[in-house]
């Protein structure tokens, strides 16, 4: 009793102390503006700052570990992404349990990937790019960044559920996988939206489909794969709010409605909408089975790409 006593009064009085939330990338990227765009409006809202810590590591790991091992409190938060479920088939192991040792919050937004072609390039669809590399086996190239990324992956999906003979071929960053593709050496790339929406609404690039469940508002007139020939295909980057295992149920609930409170406000939707996030809460529960079917899903992917475990 004098147990649920103190966790009662310790839930009715947080946040006592500001709030770290731990981003594992670098500043700058879509994650980190996500992160501080809805940790400025919670801030507000809760009377203690929310503090984004950047932590970038392979795989998100160091960051994961850090709030894994946090006292349950409340106070050392994740930006749980969905890269933390490709590192479960990605690594020979993790240094916690991806599901086991955090405790969901919400879920913050989802952005889309989209694939493109070159602006002088003859194809003009998705299904033309079908076409081409069924008149020309093993000839088409599809760039991406980085191995086990998830645009690296979101090309390995596409290439076993349209059933094409290609070649996915990774670089190390997004200037050198669009060098590629202005050079012809790729003749596609999946990328996020976000670095490649400029070139494509100046014209140097052309987008053929975005790899979501349904088109993106800022782009309109570009179908998704799924309604371009791949029915069933969908791949889509996405973030989230976890806390340590443990964490008292009532801070849960806190935390969960100052996110889905923060991602509703208009000024959020707007300023995320800018880099192709669709600001979108949800509660626990359902960021506990997304997180669970996604590290399925990017298993199948992973072991049928035979990606080597790193």
């Amino acid at each position: 009793m004098l147990a649920a006593t103190a966790t009662a009064v310790s839930a009715q009085s947080y946040p006592a102390r500001p709030v770290r939330l731990l981003v594992p990338f670098a500043a700058g990227g879509v994650a980190d503006i996500t992160a501080r765009v809805v940790s400025q409006q919670m801030s507000a809202a809760m009377g203690q700052q929310v503090l984004v810590e950047n932590r970038p590591s392979a795989g998100g790991i160091v960051a994961s570990e850090a709030v894994a091992k946090a006292e349950p409190d409340g106070y050392t938060l994740l930006f749980l992404t969905n890269g933390n479920a490709v590192s479960v088939s990605l690594f020979k192991s993790l240094p916690y349990d991806t599901v086991g040792d955090f405790a969901p919050v919400s879920t913050v937004g989802f952005f889309d990937l989209v694939l493109v072609v070159d602006s002088a390039s003859k194809i003009g669809s998705v299904r033309e790019l079908l076409a081409y590399s069924k008149a020309n086996p093993n000839r088409l190239n599809l760039g991406t960044i980085n191995p086990g990324s998830t645009q690296n992956l979101a090309a390995e999906l596409f290439k076993s559920m349209s059933g094409i003979d290609a070649q996915v071929v990774p670089f190390k960053a997004t200037p050198a996988l669009i060098t590629a593709l202005k050079a012809n050496d790729v003749h596609a790339a999946f990328e996020i939206l976000a670095p490649v929406m400029a070139q494509i609404k100046g014209g140097a690039l052309k987008a053929l489909a975005v790899t979501s469940d349904k088109r993106f508002a800022g782009l309109p007139d570009v179908p998704t794969v799924a309604e371009s020939g791949v029915p069933g295909y969908h791949a889509s980057s996405w973030n989230a709010v976890a806390a340590p295992a443990k964490t008292p149920k009532p801070v849960i609930e806190r935390l969960n409605r100052e996110v889905n409170a923060a991602v509703v406000l208009p000024e959020v939707r707007k300023r995320l909408g800018e880099l192709g996030v669709d600001a979108r809460g949800g509660t626990p529960e359902a960021l506990h089975d997304l997180l669970v079917s996604e590290i399925a899903k990017w298993k199948a992917v992973i072991e049928r790409a035979k990606i080597e475990k790193q």
